[in-house]
């Protein structure tokens, strides 16, 4: 499958369903990561016909260099660091909580842009299916899985993207119960040279896509 390229994130995602709907889910709800999750989580909510939401977690930047990611940081609170002590041997822990503190103000905007409003419907003891177009480090990734388990207090945990790199596919598998990863290439560098279309997706595609999910 090392050459298998997605047509579109719509098309992701109605191939993540397929993979997905073999277990069977009833009591399951779709939690997209913002922005490009949402397109490819729409469509295997739509498909698998569970409700959506989302979690939006934020990478924390270097202060020399914000494009850098030294770690992530959710709504609650949740902050997730790299191991890299070369990124982060000259930052203090006071620049990390400033800099995560300001990425959470920024989390609690967008979710109330997005949904209307900051706080989720009961989603305790459902099996939570986390999903993004696909996973480049995963900082963030480990960040919003962290914070669903804190938040929405899942009965099982499954992270389903359409592509990720093979080291990241086994971090994260300690994190969650189980992982559905249909393309898992041996040479990756970034998440768009595995789509054909991988345009940016406003924030106003974000907003109808949830919207016209609720709705139904």
């Amino acid at each position: 499958m090392e050459n298998k390229i997605y047509k579109d994130r719509a098309d992701a995602g109605r191939v993540l369903a397929r993979e997905i709907k073999k277990k069977e889910i009833t009591d399951g709800v779709v939690i997209a990561i913002p922005r490009g999750g949402v397109v490819t989580a729409a469509q295997a909510a739509e498909v698998l016909e569970l409700p959506i939401d989302i979690i939006i977690p934020r990478k924390i930047g270097a202060p020399f260099n914000p494009e850098v990611a030294i770690g992530a940081v959710t709504q609650d609170g949740s902050v997730i660091l790299t191991d890299n002590k070369h990124l982060v041997q000259f930052i203090s822990k006071d620049e990390i909580k400033e800099i995560a503190q300001k990425e959470i103000n920024e989390i609690k905007r967008r979710m109330v842009k997005y949904r209307g409003d900051a706080n989720y419907p009961n989603y305790i003891g459902k099996t939570v299916i986390i999903i993004d177009d696909g996973i480049a480090t995963g900082f963030t990734t480990r960040a919003a899985i962290m914070s669903i388990k804190k938040i929405l207090n899942p009965k099982k945990t499954i992270l389903a993207v359409p592509v990720a790199p093979v080291e990241v596919i086994q971090t994260l598998s300690a994190d969650v119960d189980e992982i559905i990863c249909p393309l898992v290439p041996e040479t990756f560098y970034a998440v768009g040279q595995f789509y054909e279309n991988f345009d940016q997706v406003s924030d106003e595609e974000v907003i109808n896509l949830l919207h016209k999910s609720r709705k139904k």
